[in-house]
């Protein structure tokens, strides 16, 4: 160390969560680890090979993004957990250096029916690759997680699409909790790192009580709520989302699984919930969508063919401000990468932006004006066409 220079800050060695404020059911926060710190409510884009689809790492950081999520099922079969872990681990091999959060495959599982058999030990299945044979137990889903080097690791589960029989729905709820407690065991001590468990349960009230108290009672560092936003309507996932969130601990973080689009993330905030991951806002824009303060832009449309004004010309993002709709268009209708590379971009900007606006709102105590404002204005829609 030089002369006169600062010393650096020090790191955090633990995994810890902080609340800040609150206004009604909605919380801000902050999870802090050893590799960063994660403002919430958070939104993590989704890099399930390790990419954000489209993006380079460094945009993703300016966008605002503090934690991204990496795939288990996706990076066990391609490169390999073991691969990772030679070359340094997932945060060194994605060119990421901050918080990263694992699933644990489970919902990959459940996509992949026609290919599994579910056990008390695990679930058998075939890779959609190649057809190879692979044995996913709780405790070799943590195992990967673990040679991935994630900051945060989700506990392996059994996810049930909605609807469902009752009996079904139980039937997963238990198995998902037996697992819980095989990967806590499996996880261990590992300090500044955490592993969530996961509120199963359906669309059964008394079925989502139990799971989160059972959860509860192991005393993770995080807790999770999934099977949701897979075949229900909106409506039935926010009542959900009302059952649960009230029975978590409230000094511990709260995540809601693969949700959603920007109304979705409002509800589930003013609800209690902290943090969110979802595919939406990248694969909507490799299909010519693009979110904005109006609402859903669709590019494909051709009113927008002729028409030199930006997305949104008050945006920071350049992707919105710098471009025209018209240049847009035709990169869509051209299938030129450019087109999916801006329109992601777009996306995230949009999704990000959505959450500072949220956290800046609680922190104010202004949450529910907040909420009224953006809705409002995705109700006006878009701006007249030329």
């Amino acid at each position: 160390m030089g002369k006169g220079q600062p010393l650096p800050e020090p790191r955090p060695t633990d995994f810890t969560f902080k609340l800040n404020a609150t206004d009604g059911a909605a919380r801000c926060g902050e999870v802090t680890m050893p590799r960063g710190t994660i403002r919430t409510p958070a939104f993590m884009p989704v890099g399930t090979a390790a990419t954000v689809k489209f993006m380079y790492p460094g945009q993703v950081r300016d966008l605002g993004a503090d934690v991204i999520l990496g795939n288990t099922y996706h990076l066990m079969l391609r490169p390999g957990a073991e691969r990772i872990a030679e070359l340094g681990g997932l945060h060194k091999f994605a060119n990421w250096p901050y918080p990263i959060l694992t699933d644990s495959g489970g919902f990959q599982v459940m996509s992949l029916a026609k290919l599994r058999k579910m056990s008390e030990k695990g679930v058998e299945f075939k890779s959609h690759i190649d057809g190879v044979k692979y044995m996913m137990t709780p405790e070799r889903s943590i195992e990967i997680q673990c040679l991935l080097g994630s900051d945060i690791q989700m506990q392996l589960d059994e996810c049930t699409r909605l609807p469902a029989s009752e009996e079904e729905i139980e039937k997963a709820m238990q198995l998902s909790l037996r697992w819980a407690e095989r990967c806590k065991t499996q996880f261990g001590d590992r300090p500044g790192q955490a592993m969530f468990g996961i509120v199963q349960g359906g669309d059964i009230p008394r079925l989502r009580e139990e799971s989160a108290l059972a959860l509860k009672a192991l005393d993770l560092k995080g807790y999770s709520i999934g099977g949701l936003a897979v075949g229900e309507p909106q409506e039935v996932m926010l009542d959900m989302l009302g059952i649960t969130c009230p029975l978590l601990p409230d000094n511990k973080p709260r995540y809601l699984m693969g949700v959603g689009t920007p109304d979705d993330l409002i509800e589930s905030v003013s609800r209690g919930v902290d943090m969110f991951d979802c595919v939406m806002p990248t694969r909507a824009g490799r299909h010519g969508l693009a979110y904005t303060r109006f609402g859903k832009i669709n590019l494909k449309n051709a009113r927008h063919k002729d028409d030199p004004r930006p997305l949104d010309p008050e945006s920071a993002c350049p992707a919105a401000r710098d471009y025209s709709r018209a240049y847009l268009y035709h990169l869509v209708k051209s299938n030129e990468a450019l087109g999916s590379m801006l329109l992601t971009w777009n996306n995230l900007a949009y999704y990000q932006d959505l959450m500072q606006g949220m956290r800046d709102a609680i922190s104010e105590g202004r949450f529910t004006d907040h909420k009224a404002s953006v809705k409002e204005a995705w109700t006006r829609g878009d701006i007249p066409a030329l």
